[in-house]
């Protein structure tokens, strides 16, 4: 196991507990290098959506538990935030909660010479999902995909 993975494990080890006993959703957890600094990020969701004063409930526990820790060896900027409108699917539970929706899709290698695809997620297995766009049905290898996300529209 990696660093990162280490840190991002025993991360999420921690904010579960704090965000289940609020009636919070922990999305996703990350420890990322950006401009020459880490952050170690948690986002969070709820039914209606989450306030800045839940994110901020939570980052004030959160970091007490991360005093106590100190398992994590770099200084680093503690985040919690809503994974936003156009959130990332990464996790299994994030395809089947997006069934329905439209979704947009970037590949790591082109299918019919593209990359970027954007329609309804019709399916969705351990192994790939299938997509709706423009009235034909695409199915892409999960490994295949680069980047999968709400799609946003104003």
């Amino acid at each position: 196991m990696s660093r990162k993975e280490e840190y991002e494990t025993r991360f999420e080890a921690l904010v579960k507990p704090v965000t289940d006993a609020a009636g919070f959703e922990l999305v996703d957890v990350e420890y990322v290098k950006e401009g020459g600094e880490y952050y170690l990020r948690a986002y969070i969701d709820k039914e209606g959506g989450i306030t800045i004063n839940d994110c901020e409930d939570v980052s004030r526990k959160v970091s007490d538990l991360l005093d106590k820790e100190d398992f994590i060896e770099d200084s680093y900027i503690l985040e919690v935030s809503s994974p936003g409108l156009g959130r990332q699917l990464k996790k299994e539970k994030d395809y089947v909660r997006s069934i329905g929706k439209e979704i947009d899709v970037k590949l790591f290698k082109p299918l019919e010479k593209r990359k970027d695809f954007t329609g309804i997620l019709k399916e969705n297995s351990e192994e790939s999902i299938t997509l709706e766009e423009d009235g034909k049905l695409y199915t892409f290898n999960k490994k295949d995909i680069s980047l999968a996300r709400l799609t946003v529209r104003f």
